[in-house]
Formats: C-alpha cells, structure tokens, sequence
C-alpha cells in the first residue's frame, strides 16, 4: 500500500537516452534541446558545446528556469566560463551533466515540482 499519492503534473518526461538521441514520452528526439515539464523547444539551434551563447540561450532563459541541467551528450565535458557568468547574470543555476545523469535527475526535479529546464546536447546533431 502506498503511503503517499503520486500526481505527476508534467507534460514531459525523458523516458530513454542513447548516443545519438533523447526520447520525450514516446518520441524520439536526435537533435539538441530544451524541455522543461511543460515546454518542449526542438531543435535547439546550437552548434554545440563550445559555440552556446547568448541567443542559443535565450530558449532557455524563457522558460524561467531556477536551475538548467545541461546535458553533454555520453561524457560529461564542461563549456567555456563566459556560459557560466550568463547563468550567474541570470541568476540561474546551472548543473552539467552527462546525458544520463540528465535524464535521470531530471525526471526526479520534474516530480518534485521543480521549476527544471534541461538544454541536451545530442552527440550525432554536432556532427551532422
């Protein structure tokens, strides 16, 4: 018997990663991008990891985020400082991740209410 009701109240979920794609509920996604509980933005129009700025990010700060798990694609790299003083200029926190720990930390924030955002980079999208 269970001793607490769960009500998922998000419209999205990551259901399953691989190396070259990310699926939300039943759709496979092999292109970058962001999604919150209730918002999904694809593609995200970024070239990549080194080339995130400003205005690849302003998807991402539209949704309002108190806190961005960036997803690097099957390792874990970090981007360059000037994308963490645009958070800090935004007041948001930041997380990088692989694209794994994304999903799965993601799902877990998205149950709890969390105002999440998740920017996932697709290893195939960098290179196509």
């Amino acid at each position: 018997m269970p001793l607490a009701e769960d009500i998922v109240t998000s419209r999205y979920r990551l259901s399953a990663y691989s190396g070259d794609s990310v699926t939300v509920n039943e759709t496979v996604h092999r292109d970058h991008l962001v999604l919150s509980g209730s918002n999904l933005h694809s593609p995200w129009q970024v070239g990549g990891l080194d080339l995130i700025d400003a205005d690849s990010l302003q998807p991402v700060f539209d949704m309002n985020p108190e806190v961005v798990l960036l997803g690097t694609g099957m390792q874990q790299r970090f981007p360059a400082s000037r994308v963490y003083a645009l958070f800090g200029e935004q007041r948001i926190g930041l997380e990088v991740m692989d694209n794994g720990a994304l999903c799965r930390t993601f799902n877990i924030l998205v149950a709890e209410d969390r105002a999440v955002v998740a920017a996932i980079l697709i290893d195939a999208a960098e290179s196509g």
